[in-house]
């Protein structure tokens, strides 16, 4: 492809995304990405690359590209123009790449598979903002941090004096983290093998299964992947299954299970011994794990749909688990590296509607549990309001379930030093260079003579 073609696709990836929307039962951008590009085969990977990047650089700086068009567009004494994917394009081709005037010339030309020639506006728009740098001494913090300025109040409470540097590392690109399964190898035989084929990796520097991959290659065309040795999964959440503290023999349900990427983590902690059910209201989620399941050789899972998070089932096994996980959903803010759009889609009203789910969640896995057994409350949330406020209301109304200092389950179950302070597990993308994590595990209290 050309680089206009690439460009061309780029604002066509951008409008799909624009239409469809990030958030809440709504398809993620690398999922629009990655469903643009398979239908189109012709598209190779080095030009899925260039495509990829350009869109997540118009996600990740959105706010200050919004703002250098609009002071652009004050400046027009002609040819005035909207605020769209393409000229957001443009802006970013100016801004972050430094495209010189002859290079847009080059590439929007209106040729087949290219961008129309540049409006006169747009002309002037190229030519005001090549050259200059993201930053403005005058941008407000919701524009200098590329958040919606109602969630910062929030994010500072939860970051303090490392606010800045954490929301500089939330519009950086995430890694790419794999889980190597302990049920088919080990992780320095994966890694070798993984060399062997071509890509290079370092062991993650919290997780004992896990290992960074450089660079971006696609993985699911490589052996390990598609016999089962690896997933991708974000270390962060590999630290989330494993703090579960799941052993062979135990009864463990994932409440909250999707696709099943941490019933996948917990059955290898278990060596495949016990039992673990998956449970999810949504269906095609679930039916989107059997494919996984079975490459990873899995088969202590048993997948259960639920009609709500208040189902009979769950009336029907009360205290049956040793384990329960809630990997709630939530705003997850803890993943915009990976999903930038999703904090414009995010509304005061949604994170009100969430706290209200996950308390409901709550109450009603936490009947669940035996006495003696844990509830494990995850969120991939930096909103204290969705974390630490969501657990010590949920503790205030069942006195009987008790916080484990992180540093104690850490310890028990990884066998090394935690890296964050007690009670809870808190992870963030400048600190652990993971995705935003929650993490609160709390123990039933048993009954008496047990």
């Amino acid at each position: 492809m050309t680089p206009g073609a690439r460009v061309q696709a780029a604002i066509e990836v951008l409008d799909a995304i624009a239409a469809g929307g990030i958030g809440r039962g709504r398809s993620p951008a690398d999922s629009v990405v990655n469903g643009y590009v398979r239908a189109r085969r012709y598209i190779g990977s080095k030009d899925r690359a260039a495509i990829a990047s350009l869109v997540y650089s118009v996600l990740r700086h959105r706010a200050q590209l919004d703002w250098w068009l609009a002071f652009a567009r004050s400046g027009a004494s002609r040819g005035r123009f909207a605020i769209d994917s393409r000229r957001r394009v443009i802006a970013a081709l100016a801004i972050v790449e430094g495209w010189p005037a002859p290079e847009f010339d080059e590439s929007f030309d209106g040729s087949k598979f290219r961008p129309a020639r540049l409006e006169e506006g747009e002309q002037h728009l190229a030519g005001a903002l090549t050259g200059r740098s993201l930053e403005h001494p005058e941008q407000p913090d919701s524009v200098r941090y590329n958040a919606p300025d109602w969630l910062l109040p929030s994010l500072r409470a939860r970051f303090g004096g490392d606010f800045a540097n954490e929301m500089a590392v939330l519009s950086q690109p995430a890694s790419v983290d794999l889980r190597v399964n302990s049920l088919k190898t080990d992780r320095e035989a994966a890694r070798k093998l993984l060399a062997a084929a071509g890509v290079s990796t370092t062991p993650t520097p919290l997780s004992p299964v896990g290992l960074r991959v450089e660079g971006r290659p696609n993985l699911p065309a490589f052996a390990a992947f598609k016999d089962g040795l690896i997933e991708i999964q974000d270390e962060g959440s590999q630290l989330a299954a494993l703090l579960v503290g799941a052993r062979p023999g135990m009864r463990v349900c994932d409440f909250c299970a999707g696709a099943g990427g941490k019933s996948l983590a917990i059955a290898a902690a278990m060596e495949n011994k016990g039992h673990v059910i998956a449970c999810d209201v949504s269906g095609p989620r679930l039916e989107g794990a059997t494919k996984r399941l079975r490459r990873a050789g899995v088969h202590n899972v048993e997948r259960r749909h639920l009609e709500n998070e208040r189902d009979t089932w769950v009336k029907r096994h009360p205290g049956a688990f040793d384990r329960v996980l809630i990997d709630a959903p939530c705003s997850g803010t803890g993943t915009w590296r990976r999903n930038p759009d999703a904090r414009w889609t995010l509304t005061p009203g949604d994170i009100g509607e969430l706290r209200a789910l996950q308390a409901r969640i709550l109450g009603s896995a936490a009947r669940l549990v035996k006495p003696g057994g844990r509830l494990v409350y995850v969120t991939c949330s930096l909103l204290p309001e969705e974390n630490e406020s969501q657990v010590e209301a949920f503790i205030q109304a069942a006195p009987e379930f008790r916080p484990l200092a992180i540093s104690s389950v850490w310890k028990e179950t990884l066998g090394t030093t935690a890296p964050a302070g007690d009670p809870w597990l808190r992870l963030s993308p400048a600190r652990h260079g993971t995705d935003g994590f929650f993490v609160a595990v709390l123990e039933r209290a048993a009954k008496q003579g047990d």
